[in-house]
Parts: C-alpha cells; structure tokens; sequence
C-alpha cells in the first residue's frame, strides 16, 4: 500500500480524497496556487507546496510543479481527483517514468478513449452500440439518401467543420432529405469555407445516462449502477440522481453489461464512467468515456454503501476487484452548488462568503471546502459545493432535498440553491419526465417575499 499521496488537484475533490487517505492511514500532500493559500485540503493535509501562481497553466495544469512537489515530498502516488490533468495522458506517462504511481488511467488507456473518433472506432470493435450513421464524409445526394434509409428516419445532417449549430439540419423523412441536404451544404460553404457533410442517427428525447465502473489491474471490471445526468446547461451537468427514473431492469442489465464489456476490452484500470445517450424508446448508445472519478461519484457512494476513492486506490495498489456488479437499494441526488447568479444567466459569482449555515439531518450529506469567511477565487470552476440526499424512496430523496436546501445559507455571493429549490418543486422533474433539452423550456421565477 501507498505510504503517501499527492493530490494534485484543490477544492472538495481535494479535500475528499484526502479524509479516505487519512481512514487508510496513508499521509498526504496538498498542493496549491496562490489563490487557495486558505483553502481547507491545504489545512487538512499531513504536507501542503505552493506550485505557482494563480491562473491554473501555472499551477494545477503546471506538471513539471507537481512532479517536483511529489518528489522533493517522497510521495509515492498521486491522485488528480477530476478535471485538471486526471484525463492528461501525457501527465500518466510521466508520473510511470519518475516511478510514482498515477492513480488512474495508463497513457494508452487514455488516448483510446479521449479522442471521440478513437473512442468510438474502439467501441465498435469491442461490440458496444454506437450511434449509427457515415463512417466518412458523405458523397452524392443518392448516397445520403440510401444511408439515411439504412440508418433509419430521423437522421441529422452535420458539417464536418461545424460548430453554433451552423450546418445542421434534422430530417424526419425522406421528402424531406434533398432540401435539407443543398441547404446545409450551403450554409457550410458560406460559414467555414469547406461544406463536407456527415449523418448520424437523431436520438429523439436523448436522455444521457453513465454507467460507474471499476476496472483492475488483471483485466477485470465491474459495474456500479446508473446515473441520470440530463439536467445540463450547456452540457454542463446540474443535478444527478440514481437509480435513473428511466430505468428498467433490462435496460440497467443492458447498458452494465456494455459498459464492462468496453473497460475489459480496453483492460482499464480505475475508476471510469461510460456515457450513454439513451433514447425515448430505450435504445441506447456510446457517447463517450470519462477515464477519471466523477464529480457525481457520491449518489454512487449513497446508494451501495461504497467509498469510490478507497477502491480507486486499492485498485492502484495492485488489489484485484471483487467483480460483482451492483445495483442500488436506495435512491440519492446530488445538486451542484455553484457560485453563480440563476437570476443573472447564471453570470459567475465569486467573493467572500459572510454567512455559511450548513443542512443537516439522516440522509444529507454535503461535501464543500468553503466556510464562513471563505474567499472563492475567480479563477477557477465556481461550484463551491455538492449537496446530495439519500431516502428509500425518490419521493422521499427529493422531499429531503427541498428540506436540505431550505436550510442551506450562503450568504455574501450569489449561488445555484434558489435555482435548485425550484427544480425540486418542477411537475416534469418530479415525474421523472426530463431529457437534455429541459433547461430549454425551464425558466427561473423570481423570489417570492
């Protein structure tokens, strides 16, 4: 087992990695910029070295920093919790080449999965369904018409070079596919210069649901069960839950059974979430693979009475994974708390925190690295906090979350809670009836005095 590990990461991923360490009896290493001189995994850590300034390409994304903190330390792993460099594979690679132990993905295992096409080349071939459409560009109208039919209506046209939207168009039937088709093209030309065009199936009412696993060292992975993670705002996730409320028992064995089937083809090691975009009649397919822990990892955690750290590091250690895959018993959501406006387009909020009361009570966790006084810096990601609940039931989870939110008092900036407590009361959320696209209708009511 590890004697001490680096956390080259700062916040409450910080912060959580190092209480498991401490439960393990392993020492730590906190490293920081300049602007987290305050933070609490500063605080809380048996080691802390400043690595730079603020901005985070002279800090957090600095590797040759980090390196030298784990060496002059002797720290013999490191964990880069998510974001950052926990997805760098150049970063794995040097971490194998100073001989410290980078608790996660090898390079290899990395680059197959980081770059979309890659990732999707690979998924093929280990027999995971994708989403069906061109392999390359498409050639003539006839052509695209064929593969549409093969593909099956509706299908999306896309610009090779898109980007806003920009040479995009859904096709619903096949009338409809040749003035699609010029006109796409069309736009193309005139946006990006180039108007090379590609099709995908449209998966209509997409929901996007992970699949938690585990891989080890010997080729073996298991799975952890579902979370919905379609409340987004621009593709940035708001609010998580397992079990999913779209989920079947044939669905969830289904969609485990394909994600261990991906990480065992790839041999991956860690902890790993394979995405899937899963559409209103229950087809599902790959999206993408997340090679790190997620920052929704604690609903996981709720449900099966599991700590994902401690595995993430057993795993590194060479401890072979039991193989058993799970399935909750119980029902959690977690709402990221961010240090943002909802009533200003949810415009960044940082600044000095006056007042922090935090909820309580069987079934709420909160896994923050503010405090009263605390001084959120402008530089970096602006949640501040992961509020998650835990009950029988998801009437239950949710009737906790109001309770939760309503006690939870951030005082000094704006934050995320407001937009959250209304989310609690919304009829769709509460019926389970959401997609991807439900912060499109979804619109922010004033505070009532």
């Amino acid at each position: 087992m590890f004697k001490k590990i680096l956390i080259a990461n700062r916040g409450e991923i910080a912060l959580r990695v190092i209480r498991t360490c401490r439960e393990m009896g392993i020492k730590t290493v906190a490293v920081y910029s300049t602007a987290d001189a305050e933070s609490l995994h500063v605080r809380f850590a048996d080691e802390a070295v400043c690595i730079g300034p603020a901005p985070s390409k002279d800090s957090y994304l600095k590797i040759p920093n980090i390196i030298a903190a784990a060496e002059i330390t002797n720290a013999d792993a490191i964990h880069p919790g998510y974001g950052f460099l926990s997805e760098n594979s150049r970063f794995s690679k040097i971490c194998e080449e100073h001989d410290i132990k980078f608790i996660g993905a090898s390079a290899e295992q990395i680059d197959r999965m980081g770059d979309k096409a890659t990732a999707k080349e690979t998924m093929i071939e280990a027999g995971v369904p994708v989403v069906p459409g061109s392999e390359g560009l498409l050639g003539s109208l006839e052509d695209t018409k064929k593969l549409a039919k093969e593909v099956g209506y509706p299908v999306m046209l896309k610009a090779t070079a898109g980007g806003g939207g920009k040479g995009m168009r859904a096709v619903w039937k096949e009338e409809d596919i040749e003035k699609a088709f010029e006109s796409a093209k069309q736009e193309a030309a005139a946006a990006f210069g180039n108007d090379g065009m590609y099709m995908e199936k449209l998966i209509e009412e997409p929901r996007h649901i992970e699949i938690q696993i585990i891989g080890d060292q010997y080729g073996k992975a298991c799975h952890l069960s579902e979370r919905d993670c379609s409340i987004q705002r621009r593709h940035q996730k708001l609010t998580e839950e397992t079990p999913s409320p779209f989920m079947t028992d044939e669905l969830r064995d289904a969609m485990g059974e394909a994600a261990v089937k991906a990480a065992e083809y790839i041999k991956y090691e860690g902890a790993g979430t394979v995405e899937f975009l899963v559409d209103k009649h229950r087809n599902f397919y790959f999206m993408e693979m997340n090679t790190r822990i997620q920052v929704e990892h604690p609903i996981t955690e709720q449900v099966i009475d599991y700590d994902l750290i401690r595995e993430q590091i057993l795993v590194a250690a060479g401890v072979p994974i039991s193989g058993k895959n799970y399935t909750p018993k119980l029902h959690s959501i977690e709402c990221r708390i961010n240090a943002e406006d909802p009533y200003n387009d949810f415009r960044p909020s940082p600044g000095r925190i006056t007042t922090l009361h935090a909820p309580g009570g069987h079934g709420v966790r909160l896994d923050t690295h503010v405090y009263g006084g605390y001084a959120i810096p402008p530089n970096y990601d602006s949640m501040i906090a992961k509020l998650i609940t835990t009950a029988q039931t998801r009437e239950e989870a949710i009737n906790k979350m109001k309770r939760a939110l309503d006690e939870f008092v951030i005082e000094g900036i704006k934050t995320t809670i407001p937009f959250h407590r209304q989310l609690m009361d919304d009829p769709d959320f509460i019926a389970g009836n959401y997609t991807t696209a439900f912060m499109e209708g979804f619109k922010i009511k004033p505070i009532e005095d």
